[in-house]
């Protein structure tokens, strides 16, 4: 069964979405290539890495729809997240949501209105 190995975020600011998620999620960029592209190592074990990319049109407007898939972290406590996110400069984009039997997820926006989820995992969510 194919499963994802990649993943990009787009940035129309590309240092201000890079210091946003090496500040909540610690993950590391490097420059790739001219003109707007860093690779992202996103830590060591399972899980994928993959690209910050300049955005080539304007950012999504808050409360649309997602134009794209939502790239969604596990973490270990969703409360302290929620919080790193909003004094990095992110928001929250709706309510919690408990997931039966998978834990509680949340979607945030990051400072470009890039659309990403949190999950803590709990297997006796309801």
């Amino acid at each position: 069964m194919p499963r994802p190995v990649y993943f990009e975020v787009y940035a129309s600011d590309p240092e201000r979405a890079i210091t946003f998620y090496a500040t909540v999620f610690e993950w590391h960029f490097e420059r790739w290539a001219p003109g707007g592209s860093w690779d992202i190592t996103t830590g060591s074990g399972a899980g994928i890495d993959g690209s910050l990319v300049q955005r080539d049109g304007p950012p999504p407007e808050n409360g649309a729809a997602a134009p794209t898939c939502a790239l969604t972290m596990e973490v270990d406590d969703l409360d302290l997240m929620v919080r790193e996110v909003q004094q990095a400069g992110g928001s929250l984009a709706g309510p919690e949501k408990s997931v039966p039997e998978i834990g509680r997820l949340v979607y945030c926006r990051d400072p470009e209105g890039t659309l990403f989820g949190m999950l803590e995992p709990d297997p006796t969510a309801a």
